[in-house]
């Protein structure tokens, strides 16, 4: 299968790893680099040091194409994205700010950029000043979706712009690849398909919770963590949807932060506050969604934790390894396609 987006980043298959925070580690980026797609590395939860050997630890396990991400308003993101053009990683990722700096520094080793975006607005303004490919999240992805579904969405950013499309969102099998490939995307995301896999590090219990999750079984809220967010129902997402933003918790949420950062407390609530009051209260509800996101992947805990899940982890009926998930969807889009085009005679 060959696209655009196989040629842009020297892959086989037109699939990306999406980055996960404690999910998308150096192993399962390895994994699913050497399954011929494009692992995302997530820098998140990582301090610039950790972000440097992490992108280290990938290159000792694969000598393909990966990438790394940075959510550009989290604290500290900057600088772990500053780290990934350093180290030349060849592909980078990024959200939730604009990233003119790091397409002009990453252009100049050579490497090339994706943009996540989930408006029309933002698809075009990342194209206008050299963005690469766009990472399009639809409704029904796994944390943040956009308000608009993948079936509408990529088809509407894909007309608007001239560079490559991504499609994330209810994507976990061939039948979903083969369908963005129509809607016109040349590549496809995966989150949820991905953190069920043998390789991933997601604890055994959110496994087995994913795979008898229906497709019912997430809710879409502002109430988590301060932005529209897709994760599993479970006592622990109810009690934080129904607490909402506790500004108290949060004090003591952004002390673990600021010591998983490795920066002063002071200094971090000094930054936090001085980007401005809704800024602040952003990153006081995700102070508090950091830990339950840990609390659930790491421990499997999902009556104090909360797990991002995405709808079609409901299709999901079984945890194969990322070779077998790779080699399985490509199969069944082909099949998908051929099944397709024996109707147009």
């Amino acid at each position: 299968m060959r696209t655009r987006i196989t040629d842009m980043f020297g892959i086989r298959h037109p699939i990306l790893l999406s980055g996960m925070s404690w999910i998308s580690v150096p192993e399962m980026v390895a994994a699913v680099s050497e399954a011929g797609g494009l692992g995302i590395l997530a820098t998140g939860v990582y301090n610039a040091e950790q972000t440097r050997a992490a992108v280290r630890r990938v290159r000792e396990l694969t000598d393909k194409p990966f990438g790394g991400n940075a959510t550009l308003y989290f604290p500290g993101a900057r600088e772990n994205a500053q780290v990934l053009l350093e180290e030349k990683v060849p592909v980078v990722n990024f959200s939730m700010g604009k990233g003119d700096w790091i397409v002009e520094a990453a252009h100049g080793y050579g490497g090339k950029v994706i943009a996540s975006v989930t408006t029309v607005k933002h698809a075009r303004a990342a194209e206008a000043y050299g963005t690469d490919a766009l990472l399009v999240t639809g409704h029904e992805a796994a944390a943040h979706g956009s308000e608009v579904t993948t079936m509408v969405l990529v088809p509407a950013i894909a007309q608007a712009v001239g560079i490559p499309v991504i499609a994330a969102g209810g994507v976990v099998d061939g039948r979903g690849l083969a369908a963005a490939l129509v809607l016109g995307a040349e590549g496809v995301a995966m989150g949820s398909r991905f953190m069920n896999t043998l390789e991933s590090p997601v604890h055994a219990d959110c496994k087995a919770v994913a795979v008898k999750a229906d497709i019912g079984d997430t809710i879409y809220t502002t109430r988590f963590d301060g932005q529209h967010c897709r994760v599993l129902v479970a006592p622990g997402a109810t009690v934080a949807i129904r607490r909402g933003l506790d500004l108290k918790r949060a004090l003591f949420s952004s002390r673990e932060i600021a010591r998983m950062l490795g920066v002063p407390w002071l200094k971090l609530a000094a930054g936090v506050l001085a980007s401005g009051w809704r800024n602040a209260m952003q990153l006081a509800f995700l102070a508090n969604a950091f830990k339950a996101f840990r609390i659930a992947t790491t421990r499997g805990d999902l009556r104090r934790g909360v797990l991002p899940l995405g709808q079609a982890a409901g299709l999901m009926t079984d945890t194969p390894s990322v070779a077998s998930v790779m080699s399985r969807i490509v199969t069944e889009a082909s099949a998908a396609h051929r099944r397709v085009d024996s109707w147009f005679v």
